[in-house]
């Protein structure tokens, strides 16, 4: 399985924006898939997560209510609607494949490169 990200830029405290991740391989009823995110200096921390069957989701406290995790087993993708961004929020966002939605980052088995949120206040 290959993850690539896009959607990532630069825009300002308040806007929106929505990430984008996209599978080569198969990743209808086998993996649970993630968003994780890492600030320069900082360690890989867990955004959100969403189940193999999309009916279960799980998020950070620092993002509930601001951002949505969703799937699209049809399409192999995986997306982060992010609302009400904050400077906070600017990192290198990255997806992930693992069996289970859970919060740990060892957790997952296929990462994707990255793709660069900037938020300016």
């Amino acid at each position: 399985v290959q993850l690539v990200e896009s959607g990532g830029g630069l825009v300002q405290a308040g806007d929106s924006l929505t990430l984008a991740c996209v599978a080569s391989g198969r990743l209808v009823g086998t993996y649970a898939l993630a968003w994780f995110r890492q600030a320069p200096g900082q360690e890989r921390r867990f955004v959100g997560a969403v189940s193999r069957s999309t009916s279960g989701t799980n998020y950070a406290d620092s993002v509930k209510g601001r951002f949505t995790i969703s799937r699209d087993n049809g399409k192999n993708a995986l997306y982060l609607q992010m609302n009400n961004l904050e400077p906070e929020d600017t990192a290198l966002y990255y997806c992930a494949a693992g069996p289970a939605p859970l919060g740990k980052a060892n957790t997952y088995t296929f990462w994707g490169q990255g793709t660069q949120v900037t938020v300016s206040s």
